[in-house]
C-alpha cells in the first residue's frame, strides 16, 4: 500500500472549472439586469442571490443548504462575478420575496436571449423544427408542500408543464402546476407564451406535438388560429395532437369497423390494420367552425405474435389531429418521435436534482423551475457546442449529450486558480483535452457586443 500523506497549502484550487463558462452565459443572458428591477438595500444584490442559486443548479444541486459549501469558495464567487455569496437563510428568504414579486415573468427571456445571441444550433426533423409540449410528474410524496396533491401517476406531487424546441431539446417553457391540475387547464395560455419564443429563435417551419391530454376543441381551435397568424406573418406552423377517444372506441366499434372495411392490410398472420384520413368539424367557444384533419388507425388482432389464436378479435383504435399534408404512415412516424422529450423531463428531475423541490411554498418552487430552465439550457448549450463533433472527449458518437455527461466531463473539472495581471488563470496541469474544450467554448460564446470573452 502506498504511503499517502495529506497537507494543505496557500494555493487556490477549484473542482468546478465549468463555472467559467456558466458565469459567461449568465452575463450574455442578462441576469444582472434584474438589479434595476429588484433593487435591494440589504447589502446583497438581487443578481448575486439569483446567480448563486443558478450556479448551484448548474452544478446539479438544488437544496438551499448546499450554498454553505461555497460561501468561502473564492473561485465560485469570482467565476460567477458575485460580490457576495448568500447564506442559506438569505437565499431562502430572498427567493421567497422574489417569487412574491413575480420574478418568474422575467426569467423566460433569459433563455431566449442566450440562445439567440450565441446562435444555438436548432436542428429540424425532416421539414419542421419540432416544438414538444407535455406535462410530467414530480414525486413529492410524504411532504406538506403547498400545491402537492394526487397526480395522474397515482403519487403525491406536482405536474409541471414544459416545452422543448428542436432535436436538441432547448427548453422554452417550464412552469409548475399542482399535482391534481388537468393537463388542459391553462395550457392555451402557456402555448401563447411559448410560440413567440420559438418563432423568434428559428425561421424554419414549426411542428407542435402534444399527447392526448391536450385534445380539446378549444385547444384545436386555438391551434388553427395560430396557424393563420403564422401564415399572415409569412411563417408556417403545423400541429400534431394525439386523439383522445373518450370511450367512443368501444361504444362505436361497429361504426369504426364499417369505415375501416376499405382500408385493411395484413401486417402478419393474425394481425391487420386500417389507415385512413377523415375531416372533422369542431367549434371554438364563440361557435366558430373549423374543419380539422384526423388520421385514424384501427388494428385487429386475431392471434398473438407467437401464433396463439385469440378467443375474440382484439381491436386497438388510435387517432391523431394534424395539419400536415402527409400520408398517414408519415404522420404516425412523426408522432412516435415525440417520445424523445421524456428524456428531457428525466434530466430536469435527476441531473438537476429537482425531483423534490426545496421550498414549501408553491410560488417559490415555481420560481425555482423558471430558474432551472436557464440552467438546463446553459448545460445543454455546453454539451452541444463542446461535446459533439471533433471537440468531444473520448465517448461514443452522439448528436446530443445528456446533462449528467456535461456535468461529469466539463463542469466538475479541477484546476489551480492563479491570479496574474488582473486575470484569472485556470491551470489544468496535464489535462489538455478538457482545457481545449473549455477554451473553445470561452471563445465561441461571445458577449452581445461581439467582443471576445
Amino acid at each position: 500500500m502506498p504511503n499517502v500523506k495529506f497537507r494543505a497549502s496557500r494555493r487556490t484550487l477549484t473542482s468546478h472549472t465549468g463555472l467559467s463558462i456558466i458565469g459567461q452565459c449568465f452575463e450574455i443572458a442578462g441576469v444582472d439586469s434584474i438589479d434595476g428591477r429588484f433593487p435591494t438595500t440589504l447589502g446583497m444584490r438581487t443578481s448575486d442571490v439569483v446567480k448563486s442559486y443558478l450556479g448551484l443548479l448548474c452544478l446539479g444541486m438544488s437544496d438551499y443548504d448546499a450554498i454553505e459549501n461555497f460561501r468561502r469558495d473564492k473561485p465560485f464567487q469570482q467565476l460567477l462575478t458575485l460580490q457576495k455569496v448568500p447564506s442559506t437563510a438569505t437565499l431562502r428568504q430572498r427567493l421567497e420575496k422574489l417569487a412574491a414579486n413575480d420574478l418568474q415573468a422575467r426569467t423566460a427571456a433569459w433563455s431566449t436571449t442566450l440562445l439567440s445571441l450565441v446562435e444555438a444550433p436548432i436542428t429540424a426533423e425532416t421539414t419542421h423544427v419540432c416544438l414538444d409540449i407535455d406535462t410530467f410528474v414530480m414525486d413529492n410524496s410524504n411532504s406538506k408542500k403547498e400545491g402537492v396533491s394526487r397526480t395522474y401517476q397515482k403519487v403525491d406531487g406536482y405536474t409541471p408543464i414544459a416545452a422543448y424546441l428542436g432535436n436538441e431539446g432547448w427548453c422554452l417553457g417550464l412552469e409548475l402546476r399542482p399535482g391534481k391540475q388537468h393537463t388542459m387547464k391553462e395550457s392555451n395560455a402557456f402555448l401563447e407564451r411559448v410560440l413567440p419564443r420559438a418563432q423568434g429563435l428559428t425561421e424554419q417551419p414549426i411542428l407542435l406535438r402534444e399527447d392526448s391530454g391536450f385534445d380539446s376543441q378549444a385547444h384545436l381551435a386555438l391551434l388553427e388560429q395560430q396557424r393563420q397568424a403564422f401564415a399572415d406573418a409569412g411563417r408556417r406552423l403545423d400541429y400534431l395532437v394525439k386523439w383522445n377517444p373518450r370511450g367512443s372506441a368501444s361504444a362505436d366499434q361497429d361504426t369504426w369497423l364499417a369505415v375501416a372495411a376499405d382500408y385493411w392490410e395484413e401486417l402478419r398472420p393474425g394481425k391487420r390494420q386500417a389507415l385512413w384520413t377523415q375531416a372533422v368539424s369542431i367549434h371554438d367557444d364563440n361557435k366558430i367552425e373549423y374543419v380539422v384533419k384526423r388520421v385514424m388507425r384501427l388494428v385487429e388482432r386475431t392471434a398473438d405474435r407467437d401464433g396463439q389464436l385469440l378467443l375474440e378479435p382484439d381491436y386497438e383504435l388510435e387517432g391523431w389531429w394534424t395539419s400536415l399534408d402527409e400520408a398517414p404512415e408519415a404522420v404516425i412516424k412523426r408522432y412516435q418521435a415525440h417520445a424523445t422529450h421524456e428524456q428531457f423531463h428525466s434530466e430536469i428531475k435527476t441531473d438537476l436534482d429537482l425531483e423534490r423541490l426545496p421550498s414549501g411554498k408553491f410560488a417559490t418552487n415555481d420560481l425555482i423551475l423558471h430558474l432551472a430552465q436557464l440552467a438546463y439550457n446553459i448545460l445543454r448549450l455546453m454539451g452541444q457546442l463542446g461535446m459533439t463533433g471533433e471537440l468531444s472527449p473520448v465517448r461514443h458518437p452522439a448528436k446530443r449529450r445528456r446533462i449528467r455527461t456535461v456535468l461529469q466531463e466539463l463542469v466538475h473539472r479541477a484546476a489551480l486558480v492563479i491570479h496574474k495581471a488582473r486575470q484569472i488563470l485556470l491551470d489544468f496541469g496535464q489535462e489538455i483535452g478538457r482545457m481545449t474544450v473549455l477554451h473553445t467554448l470561452r471563445s465561441r460564446l461571445r458577449y452581445p457586443r461581439g467582443t471576445p470573452c
